[in-house]
């Protein structure tokens, strides 16, 4: 894949229209242009809701200022920018000569990227293409940047250089609103309030929690189909669709059944492969979505705003609480969604307050990589146990993050040391 975002781990869609489920589709006579011969037909949902257009976000923020202000700060809604309009988030200085600097920051039409990387493109006729080095947020180096080849699915597909890879097929269907896949065109960039609420003209028009999509309202399948439709490794049911190969779910609208668009990554349990490690977790970074419906959560119809609120919060990621707290709004010391025990550290065997008390240091270890060294955290909220480390080499809970320096066989001991723990399960 060569840019989808980075930047909201779990992504989560919470209503701007407010109280009753919308029971359409977002399908548009724009969006019936943009599906080529081999795409997915139309289905009955979205035939119902055709006569409604794409309106752009602006139009919602007359009635929905605080919730737009919110968002407008966020990353989804400035996840890919103009350089010329917004210089200040061009993060490196252009002027400073680097050997993998071999473009101005004239060439690049779009800045992607401000949490972990940035990247650069240029557009080239109607479409825009990756240029080839990136900038290391983290590390404050710039890096190469073109995906290598035996990689994502696609890279076969389209020629070896990156100016032979443009991001409309590839991209740009995740980072924009109403992409038209003929046109070339969008209705705005970025993740705007129609990407998760589907057209909003009518709405506009008739303001009404009926004729918009409340993605909160929608049963948990389709709620989760959201944020998943971006934050996820896979690829069209029907590829190539006007003889190109797509890497976003092409007729896909807010509402519908993803399914019918998408399928995910596959993986063989017991191999590491350039996107999973071998018990089936995502092993890079934009695959929210693959790890999240494989865990529990997903299964007992927990969503992702669950946790998130993609409008915008002042929390790391976005969550609705500190991430110390947001877990302990459903498990608690003795609760029955666990974890078994009288207080959190007879869980935990860490000091309260410490980086080994907070959930998300053993259920959601950083071992998913977003560039170099730099990892974001799987979302199957599974501990990885040190015979996972031992058996298939992939970082367990306990070194991925606090004790890099321990061993596995370190770690196996000090966990049969909990009177907590069984045995049977530190295997």
């Amino acid at each position: 894949m060569v840019i989808k975002s980075s930047y909201l781990i779990g992504a989560a869609i919470v209503a701007f229209a407010g109280a009753v489920m919308a029971t359409v589709s977002a399908q548009t006579n724009v969006a019936n242009a943009s599906r080529g011969p081999q795409a997915a037909a139309p289905s009955a949902v979205q035939a119902a809701a055709a006569a409604r257009t794409y309106v752009g976000s602006l139009a919602c923020q007359g009635c929905h200022e605080a919730t737009y202000e919110r968002w407008s700060k966020t990353r989804m809604a400035n996840v890919v920018t103009n350089p010329k309009e917004h210089p200040e988030l061009v993060i490196p200085d252009f002027n400073k000569p680097d050997p993998l600097l071999t473009f101005k920051l004239s060439d690049v039409a779009f800045v992607y990227g401000t949490k972990w990387k940035q990247r650069y493109f240029t557009k080239v006729g109607d479409d825009y293409f990756p240029l080839g080095a990136q900038w290391d947020v983290s590390h404050k180096q710039w890096r190469p940047y073109r995906v290598a080849d035996n990689t994502d699915w696609w890279v076969p597909h389209y020629g070896s250089t990156n100016a032979e890879r443009p991001t409309g097929p590839l991209c740009d269907g995740c980072h924009s609103v109403n992409y038209n896949i003929q046109t070339k065109t969008v209705t705005e960039w970025n993740v705007g309030c129609e990407r998760c609420h589907g057209p909003g003209s009518e709405h506009i028009a008739r303001p009404s929690a009926l004729n918009i999509v409340n993605p909160a309202k929608l049963d948990f399948v389709r709620a989760n189909d959201t944020c998943i439709q971006c934050h996820s490794q896979g690829q069209p049911l029907s590829n190539p669709i006007q003889a190109k190969y797509y890497d976003w779910p092409v007729g896909f609208h807010q509402g519908d059944e993803l399914k019918k668009f998408w399928k995910l990554e596959e993986h063989k349990l017991g191999e590491t492969t350039f996107t999973h490690f071998a018990d089936g977790t995502a092993h890079k970074n934009r695959m929210q979505g693959n790890d999240f419906v494989r865990s529990a959560m997903y299964k007992r119809g927990v969503t992702c705003f669950s946790c998130h609120d993609v409008h915008g919060t002042a929390n790391n990621a976005d969550l609705i609480k500190p991430a110390g707290q947001v877990c302990l709004t459903c498990h608690g010391p003795s609760s029955p969604n666990g974890p078994r025990g009288v207080t959190l550290e007879a869980h935990t065997h860490h000091a309260a307050g410490s980086p080994g008390s907070q959930c998300v240091a053993c259920h959601m270890p950083k071992i998913e990589q977003t560039i170099a060294d730099v990892n974001v955290r799987s979302h199957t909220f599974a501990f990885v146990p040190p015979a996972m480390t031992e058996q298939f080499k992939m970082p367990n809970s306990c070194m991925a993050g606090c004790h890099a320096d321990k061993s596995t066989a370190w770690v196996r001991q000090t966990l049969k040391g909990w009177s907590n723990v069984s045995p049977w399960r530190v295997e």
